[in-house]
């Protein structure tokens, strides 16, 4: 990118009506600077129709995240049998928390801080009924801090005005505002603004969609602009500029920005997200009669006709009795040689065959799906949460609790093998008959009316693989195509003393080679206020959105970089004890490339009762992160309430289209 000139136009009285026109701009809006305008109903039924089913219906969701209990919840609210089927040991997938030691107390750990903005009405909605206002602490401003002193830290508080107001209240308090570098007499400026002003939900993506935003911002963009905004507020959306769409930016922007009139302060959760938000959601489930199962590990998918007829799945260590097929993986053996095993399968979807060639180990951790690591000792390390497995699979060390699925070879065939799964881990020389048994207990089949996949992207590509029968090979292939973002990781971080700071708890960072963001758990969390309090220490996290693997290919190498980084961004830890140190580091956040919205599955499926939820389906209004997970869920709910003719949940957003159309 070339350096711009500085900002050229002063926020006066006249640069505001050259740049939006008087008459025009009012007559558009619709609203003064002092209406704040509300949200937008996305559905909402014209009719009044029954609330609640009048006969048995029966409803299985897959996924335990954010989008498969908003869907599980609302369902079991209108009478459906809900039972919602998790892979993991803790529901609430990227904001599943899980209990560690830390000396002789005890903490909920999570895969990292998450911020409740204010636009978030899907989500806030279900708060609401839940009655659990109260586990939420508002966190006052939100602070984005730059590497060096080329820039100012920028301020983002509570908003009472819609855009364009918002946008003049943002230039107005921001002391970057002489270096954002537009220049809207520029007509590229001028189509920068307009681009990102001025969403609409099918247009942007025509035109935008096939740039990556790197390659949209090659040519001629504002320096300063994309240096305050456009690369700090990309990477939280857990995306590269080099690999995310510009269109997908571009909503992004819009909900986070110019369609949002709430501004960007936000919300924490007093306790972890397990204990604030999750649990909550699963007891209600509970209490309407609904079923959840977890450690449940989907086998076999049964199509016919155009519709799922049956699910089954299994509880506990067993891999698949369904025999599948997996290809050589010789780039997993150069980039692990522990000389003990050849390596089959690829992403979460890992196994090991053993030196005999007659059996195999899953590599997939029984915590949280990610791949163990082999080790020159022959044990399997887990680079997310830490769980040590040795070399039969069985676990050394938590958060793990349950080892490692095994499987026998059942036939080669030049460079794969087909995989069977032993019952309960057991070996091949079937001595463990009263393990198998108890297995075999728990695998279960259902029939249900209406069928939800609400797992992540990884999950559901696993879960068509599992399908047989009548298969629908373009919505497969749909799946097949779903792409994952590069990984993120987070290391938390427990000092014997507390330190001065002067931005908000916590605070975006830019210009550092891994971290995007720091966060103060002793300053928000009840947990570590506590401790903090009674031991005089502090509790700190820096976050990576997305970092390239190829920059960071061990955990040795993210945790030292963190650690340096962290004594450059708040020195005075550098005179601190580190007490102890908790790394997650996992690779299953949805990617939006370019040229991938056209063919993004939706909600409704060619399967008649299958439905999809999760933050990989496309959505027919700007949302991102939780937002995005929790709409998706309502969105999955309110299509099949509609097909059983009932009353659909009313969904809400921003304003879906920008005031600049182009």
């Amino acid at each position: 990118m070339n350096q711009q000139p500085q900002f050229e136009l002063n926020l006066s009285r006249r640069a505001l009506l050259q740049l939006f026109g008087v008459s025009a701009t009012f007559g558009l809006l619709g609203y003064t600077r002092f209406t704040k305008p509300q949200p937008t109903i996305h559905q909402q039924d014209t009719l009044a129709l029954p609330h609640r089913l009048d006969q048995p219906k029966r409803v299985v969701v897959v996924g335990g995240g954010l989008a498969g209990l908003a869907a599980a919840y609302e369902l079991s609210q209108r009478g459906f049998a809900v039972t919602l089927l998790e892979r993991s040991p803790q529901l609430g997938g990227k904001i599943a928390s899980w209990p560690i030691q830390v000396g002789s107390d005890t903490f909920q750990m999570e895969h990292g801080f998450h911020g409740f903005f204010p636009q978030y009405y899907n989500l806030k909605s279900l708060v609401a009924d839940l009655e659990i206002q109260q586990n939420f602490v508002d966190l006052k401003y939100y602070s984005v801090v730059f590497r060096g002193d080329h820039y100012q830290p920028e301020v983002f508080r509570p908003s009472r005005s819609a855009f364009p107001w918002n946008i003049v209240d943002l230039a107005i308090s921001s002391p970057n505002r002489l270096n954002w570098g537009i220049n809207l007499t520029h007509p590229k400026h001028w189509q920068v603004f307009r681009a990102i002003t001025g969403f609409h939900p099918q247009k942007s993506y025509q035109r935008l969609d096939h740039l990556s935003v790197a390659d949209w911002v090659s040519d001629d963009f504002p320096q300063g602009l994309y240096d305050l905004y456009f690369l700090p507020f990309a990477k939280s959306s857990l995306n590269a500029p080099d690999v995310m769409s510009a269109a997908e930016l571009m909503q992004f922007f819009h909900f986070y920005f110019f369609g949002n009139p709430e501004g960007l302060a936000f919300n924490g959760t007093k306790q972890d997200m397990g204990t604030s938000l999750v649990q909550p959601i699963a007891q209600s489930i509970l209490a309407q009669g609904g079923t959840i199962v977890t450690e449940a590990t989907v086998d076999q998918i049964e199509c016919q006709e155009g519709q799922i007829r049956a699910l089954s799945y299994q509880v506990g260590n067993a891999g698949s009795q369904v025999p599948f097929w997996v290809a050589q993986n010789p780039l997993f053996a150069t980039a692990h040689p522990d000389g003990g095993h050849t390596y089959y399968g690829a992403g979460d979807r890992m196994f090991a065959v053993t030196e005999t060639g007659k059996e195999a180990i899953s590599l997939t951790c029984t915590h949280q799906g990610c791949t163990v690591q082999p080790q020159a000792d022959g044990q399997f390390h887990c680079p997310c949460h830490g769980a040590i497995f040795d070399a039969e699979g069985r676990v050394v060390q938590g958060p793990a609790q349950r080892d490692l699925p095994k499987f026998r070879v059942a036939e080669r065939q030049e460079d794969r093998v087909q995989l069977v799964g032993l019952p309960g881990g057991a070996s091949g020389d079937g001595t463990t008959v009263a393990a198998q048994m108890a297995n075999q207990q728990t695998a279960q089949t259902i029939e249900a009316d209406y069928y939800v996949f609400a797992t992540d992207v990884p999950g559901v590509q696993q879960l068509f693989d599992r399908m047989s029968g009548t298969v629908c090979l373009p919505l497969s292939r749909k799946v097949e195509a779903l792409a994952l973002s590069d990984p993120f990781a987070v290391c938390r971080f427990w000092f014997d003393r507390d330190f001065e700071w002067a931005h908000s708890d916590f605070t975006s960072l830019s210009g550092y080679r891994l971290t995007d963001s720091i966060t103060l758990y002793h300053r928000i969390q009840d947990q570590f206020i506590e401790w903090a309090n009674r031991t005089g220490g502090s509790v700190v996290e820096l976050h990576a959105y997305c970092y390239k693997e190829q920059e960071f290919p061990t955990q040795a190498d993210l945790i030292a970089t963190f650690e340096q980084e962290l004594y450059e961004i708040v020195p005075a830890l550098q005179a601190a004890t580190l007490l102890h140190r908790e790394l997650v580091n996992q690779k299953n956040f949805s990617g939006y490339p370019p040229n991938s919205y056209r063919d993004r599955p939706e909600t409704r499926t060619d399967f008649a009762n299958l439905m999809f939820a999760g933050d990989w389906v496309k959505m027919p209004f700007p949302c991102g992160l939780m937002e995005r997970a929790v709409s998706s869920g309502l969105l999955a709910a309110n299509a099949i309430l509609q097909q059983e003719g009932l009353q659909r949940r009313p969904i809400f957003s921003v304003n879906p289209e920008g005031i600049l159309q182009i």
